[in-house]
Order: structure tokens, then C-alpha cells, then sequence
């Protein structure tokens, strides 16, 4: 055995560590399962930032004791992570508090004002999301109900900066890391200057930044203190990777734009990589790809296939008591009823719009087309056949923006391990999709950009041609396709539009959700 990479994925319900060769094959992993977040007041999501090196700790060691041989074979590593979680670390790179994650829903005041040019932004549309961005922005929260936490805040940090520093000692990240509330600019890829409207929305000190590296950068070498933790030997280099949807999407082969990443996970997105920014949803970013100088333009649908998990709880009970007893995953037994029902799902239509958004501010979940045919088995097919037309209406805008047209699509994900929902896809996107030999895309692709960083393989583009295989090919059925076509033209498209003043009706009686427009 050559040499051995390891690829460290933080995401929000679990943390994996994964030893793959310099062809990509995935030689052994081990993985640490945990609540997603606790909620000391309703609406928040918090997360012990320990728990995530405590957890890497644990992963690695099991892993030498289980594949010594090919652990002390590894040449280096780096760090993918769940986006938008953000930690405050005092000057010895501890936590001040628990980690606020991406799915907490506290609300900050604006900080900034635009003054005169407020009547200006409202008609570029831009009042609302300049409002939007300040509230959300966890730390504008921070400084403004736990200032003394702030004060002693020398570094602000993803999940990625922290784990990089536990690791290294030093106070680094991936350019293309650096996603969520933060005075970033996209489009340099740097942080942004003192007088940038990002700067204003988002004030965080640039003393309190981490610094930036490309990915393929390296960040610094393991620490003996990080190697007594961890049992990766000291000084083995540690390379800016970047985060877990942008590896994934390069760990499932996308490197142009005439290929599109789906990610069939908790937060269903379409993504697909450029060299040229642009930003498919008015005022949202490109964000920065694992290659350098290359952007992922996406768009997402927020808790998008957690709807297969919501639907096997509330109505999958059968599945899980038959997969209990046959020790396997519940999911695919679900299969079966995609089996037992045809594309359309008789009539029954899903729009998924879980909670509000920008562009969609008075959104609801729909359901709609019942009759006495429709049983729990139509329910999921719409479930699944929704979500696809949600991730088709994401690919049209990158291709209207991007102006290239998407020929391939490649799927990643744990729904993607399902060849019903995988071919369901291709019938809706009429379009050709293939699935990775590995179904842990994320780690894939922060070991390509290990190995590129390392000088194992010369670029990415051999990189991608030695790493990435394809194992499953799925092709569009012309007679589902045009199904799918006129209900995804014919009603899908045309659902928000006239179900939009019943959702505010809605609101108005019962007060949910809670009123999002800005004034």
C-alpha cells in the first residue's frame, strides 16, 4: 500500500473519518453519531464545539487501532464541514460558548442602516435581504445580547477554522470554507474591506478573522498535542480543503459547468462549478469552490430530503420494525412504494417549501391532488417526485444565469443510494445521472484536494480523472419524461402563484409561520 489520505467530514448529525488511497478508493471509515443541536430556548440551535474534536479524536483513534497498516501510511489530511456554524474561540483556540449551528433560528437587530439609499435598495430588492442577513447573522447576536463573550472573542471561526486550529495551532481556513454570515466577498474571495456593504451588515473586527488559504494550501502540520488526541502522527501536513457541499460536489465529479452536483441530504441542493461568478437567485452568492478560483453557484431546498426521514417516522413504521428485524436500512424498504405506485403518483403533488424564504416569502408546504386511491405509497412518490421538481426549478435559474446548458447530473447523498429515487430523478430532469462508486462524496472530494495539495496527483483535472468512478448510470424513460413535463409546466410551476395569498391568509389567522416580510 502507497500512501494513505484522510479525510475528516463534520457534519450535523454525525462526524466521519476516512482513509482513502491516491486513486480514491475508500479503504476504511469510521464514523461517531450525535443530536444534530440542543435548544437552551426555542428556536435555538446550539452544539458543544468539543463535541466535534471530541469526536475526531475518537474516529481516528478507532481507526488505527482497526487499520494500523494503512494509518500509518497517511501523507496528510484535511477538514470538510457543515457550513454556517460558527464558534467563538478565546486566544488559546477554546470555545467562549456553545456553537451557534446553521439551523438555529434566533433573530439579531440591523446594525446597519442604508440611510438615503434605502428607497433605492427597496427597488433593486435588495431591502429585504440586507435586512434578512443582518438578523440572521449570528454574530451581530452575539455582540449584541453577550458583548463581554464577543470582547473575549479573538477568532471567529466555521466548524472548519476550529477544527484546522485543534489540529494545527494555528488560527487558518479554506477560502472555500468561508460560507455563511461573514464580511466575505464572494467574488474576490477574500474578506471584504472596511467600507463593503458586507463589511457594515456583518461588523466583525478583521483582527478576529482567521486567515485564508486556497484550497490545496496547507495549513500547518499536526501538533504533537493534536497527535497524542488524535493518534495522527505529528507533523503530517493538514490542507485547506473547504465545505462539505462544495467537496461534495467535487467528490462527485463536477468540475465545469456542464455538469450539476444533486445532493440528496438534509438540505437538498443543486450546485455546479464555474470559473466565472455568477449568482443564480438575485443578491445570493456564488460560494467559493474547492478549486481554486472556481465558484459553486447553488441553489437549495432547506431541509429538503429530511422529508424521507419525517415521512419513515410518521408514517414508515412497517419499514422500520421489518428493517429492525432484518438489520438493514429502513430507506430501502421505502423502495417498495415507489414500486407500488406510477410516475405522477396518481395525481398528487408536492410542493416543498418547508419554512419561507427570499424569494418565496410567503411559502408553505402543499400537498394537493387527493383522492380515495392515494395511500401512504402515493404520499412518498410525491414526496420524492416534489422534491425533484424543487432542485428542477434550481437548475433552470444556473442555467439561465450561468448561460450553459447542464448535460449530466451527478448524485451524492444517503438518498441517492436508493435507484428509484435516482431514476425518478432522471425521468424528471431529462437528463442523464450517474452515481459514484463511494456514496461519501464529501470525504472524496476533501481527499482529492488533499492529494492535489500534497503534490500526489499535478492538477485537478487528473485528480478527478484518477479519484472519481462512476457506478451507476441512469437514463431518462421518454413516456415518464413527458409525464413529468407537463405536470412540472402545467401545475408544479404554477402552485406558488396561486396558492401564495391562501399561505398569508393562513398566517394572518394562526400566526404561523411568523410574519417574514420586512417593511
Amino acid at each position: 500500500m502507497n500512501e494513505v489520505l484522510l479525510a475528516i467530514d463534520c457534519g450535523t448529525q454525525s462526524l466521519r473519518a476516512h482513509l482513502f488511497s491516491t486513486e480514491g478508493r475508500l479503504l476504511a471509515s469510521e464514523r461517531r453519531c450525535y443530536e444534530p443541536y440542543h435548544s437552551p430556548k426555542p428556536g435555538w440551535a446550539e452544539q458543544d464545539a468539543d463535541l466535534f474534536w471530541d469526536s475526531l479524536c475518537q474516529v481516528c483513534t478507532s481507526l488505527k487501532e482497526k487499520e494500523p497498516n494503512a494509518f500509518s501510511k497517511i501523507s496528510g489530511l484535511g477538514v470538510t464541514t457543515q457550513r454556517a456554524t460558527m464558534v467563538c474561540l478565546d486566544g488559546d483556540g477554546n470555545p467562549l460558548r456553545p456553537s451557534i449551528t446553521w439551523l438555529d433560528q434566533r433573530k439579531a437587530q440591523p446594525l446597519w442602516k442604508p440611510g438615503i439609499l434605502t428607497p433605492f435598495l427597496h427597488l433593486a430588492g435588495a431591502a429585504r435581504l440586507i435586512h434578512k442577513a443582518q438578523t440572521d447573522a449570528k454574530g451581530n447576536w452575539v455582540q449584541q445580547n453577550e458583548p463581554e463573550i464577543w470582547k473575549q472573542t479573538a477568532c471567529y471561526v466555521q466548524v472548519s477554522g476550529f477544527l484546522n486550529h485543534r489540529l494545527t495551532g494555528r488560527f487558518a481556513d479554506s477560502r472555500a470554507s468561508q460560507i455563511g454570515h461573514l464580511p466575505f466577498d464572494y467574488r474576490r474571495q477574500k474578506w471584504s474591506g472596511p467600507w463593503s456593504v458586507s463589511h457594515r451588515i456583518f461588523p466583525v473586527d478583521p483582527s478576529k478573522l482567521p486567515e485564508l488559504l486556497n484550497p490545496g494550501e496547507t495549513l500547518g502540520r499536526v501538533t504533537q498535542k493534536a497527535s497524542a488526541a488524535t493518534g495522527i502522527r505529528a507533523g503530517t501536513p493538514v490542507i485547506a480543503c473547504g465545505s462539505d457541499k462544495g467537496c461534495e460536489t467535487l467528490g462527485a465529479g463536477v468540475s465545469g459547468p456542464t455538469m450539476a452536483s444533486l445532493s440528496f441530504g438534509t438540505t437538498a441542493t443543486v450546485q455546479t462549478t464555474t470559473p466565472r461568478y455568477f449568482e443564480p437567485l438575485r443578491f445570493m452568492p456564488a460560494y467559493p469552490a474547492p478549486i481554486p478560483g472556481h465558484y459553486n453557484p447553488e441553489v437549495e431546498i432547506f431541509r429538503g430530503y429530511w422529508m424521507i426521514a419525517w415521512f419513515k417516522n410518521e408514517f414508515g413504521h412497517p419499514e422500520i420494525q421489518e428493517a429492525e428485524k432484518c438489520s438493514m436500512a429502513a430507506e430501502i424498504l421505502l423502495d417498495r412504494l415507489l414500486a407500488r405506485t406510477p410516475p405522477g403518483a396518481m395525481g398528487l403533488i408536492l410542493q416543498p417549501f418547508w419554512s419561507p424564504g427570499l424569494h418565496h416569502p410567503d411559502a408553505k408546504g402543499s400537498l394537493i391532488g387527493f383522492g380515495d386511491v392515494h395511500t401512504r405509497a402515493h404520499v412518498y412518490r410525491s414526496v420524492i417526485e416534489g422534491l425533484a421538481y424543487g432542485l428542477l426549478d434550481g437548475l433552470h435559474r444556473i442555467e439561465k444565469k450561468g448561460g450553459s446548458g447542464i448535460q449530466t447530473l451527478a448524485v451524492s447523498g444517503g438518498a441517492s443510494q436508493s435507484d428509484a429515487i435516482c431514476q425518478i430523478s432522471a425521468d424528471i430532469f431529462n437528463r442523464p445521472l450517474i452515481r459514484g462508486e463511494t456514496s461519501e462524496t464529501s470525504g472524496l472530494g476533501a481527499a482529492l484536494v488533499t492529494a492535489v495539495g500534497l503534490g500526489i496527483h499535478p492538477d485537478f483535472s487528473t485528480a478527478l480523472s484518477r479519484m472519481v468512478r462512476v457506478q451507476g448510470h441512469f437514463l431518462p424513460d421518454p413516456d415518464n419524461v413527458k409525464l413529468y413535463h407537463r405536470l412540472y409546466t402545467e401545475v408544479y410551476q404554477r402552485m406558488y402563484t396561486a396558492l401564495a395569498p391562501l399561505y398569508r391568509k393562513i398566517r394572518d389567522i394562526t400566526g404561523y409561520p411568523e410574519d417574514s416580510h420586512f417593511h
